[in-house]
C-alpha cells in the first residue's frame, strides 16, 4: 500500500528553555503491518504543533498489540531517549488483544489514575462506550506515560483538556518547563510552579 499522507514534523517550538522530548506510540497490529495508514499519532503530534511553545521534539513509533514490546518501548522512550511525556494511542478496549494498559502499569513504578478518569468522563459527553475505555497513566523515572483513545477525534476532544495538568506534572517529575500556546490549551499551574519571569 503506497503512503500518501505526509510525514509529520517532529520538531518545534522556540526560546532559550530545556527541550522537552515526547514520546508518541501507536498501537496497532494493523497500522504497523502496513493495511492502514497510521491516522493517531500524527494527529497527537499535531496537537504539540499547535499547542507546544517551547521546544520540543517527538520520537514515534508505530508498533502492534504485543504486551512486551509495548512495555520494551515504553522503557526504551522513558529510560534510553529520556521523554519527559510518553503517549500512547490505541489498545485500551475490552478486545483480547487491547493490551495498552497492562504494558504501561507493569514499567510504571506509580499510577496517576485521575487522568483515566478524567478522559472518561470527557469521552461520556460523546459517546455512551467511553466506560469500555481502561486508558490509565503512571511515572516511571521522571517520564509520564498517558494512554489515549484510539481515533483522533477523541484524542482531540480529551488531550485538550488533560493536557491542562500535564506541564505541572512534569514539573513535580523534574521535566522540562512547557509553556503553551493559550489559544489551544491554557496550562494550570499552583503559583509555586510558575516560572518567574
Amino acid at each position: 500500500m503506497a503512503d500518501t499522507t505526509e510525514a509529520p514534523r517532529l520538531s518545534g517550538g522556540s526560546g532559550n528553555s530545556d527541550e522537552a522530548i515526547f514520546g508518541v506510540v501507536t498501537v496497532s497490529d494493523r497500522a504497523s503491518e502496513g493495511v492502514y495508514d497510521d491516522i493517531s499519532g500524527p494527529a497527537i503530534i499535531e496537537f504539540f504543533q499547535e499547542a507546544i511553545k517551547s521546544r520540543w521534539r517527538v520520537i514515534y513509533r508505530v508498533i502492534p498489540d504485543e504486551q512486551l514490546l509495548i512495555e520494551q518501548t515504553l522503557k526504551d522512550m522513558c529510560d534510553k531517549d529520556q521523554c519527559c511525556l510518553v503517549v500512547t494511542t490505541g489498545g485500551t478496549g475490552p478486545a483480547v488483544r487491547d493490551v495498552t494498559p497492562e504494558a504501561t502499569e507493569a514499567v510504571c513504578k506509580r499510577m496517576m489514575p485521575g487522568y483515566g478518569e478524567q478522559m472518561r468522563a470527557i469521552s461520556l459527553k460523546y459517546v455512551p462506550t467511553a466506560v469500555l475505555s481502561r486508558q490509565t497513566a503512571g511515572l516511571r523515572g521522571k517520564s509520564l506515560i498517558i494512554n489515549l483513545p484510539g481515533k483522533p477525534k477523541a484524542i482531540r476532544e480529551t488531550f485538550d483538556e488533560v493536557f491542562r495538568s500535564i506541564p505541572a506534572c512534569i514539573d513535580l517529575i523534574e521535566g522540562p518547563y512547557i509553556e503553551t500556546n493559550e489559544e489551544i490549551v491554557k496550562a494550570f499551574r499552583p503559583s509555586q510552579l510558575r516560572k518567574k519571569v
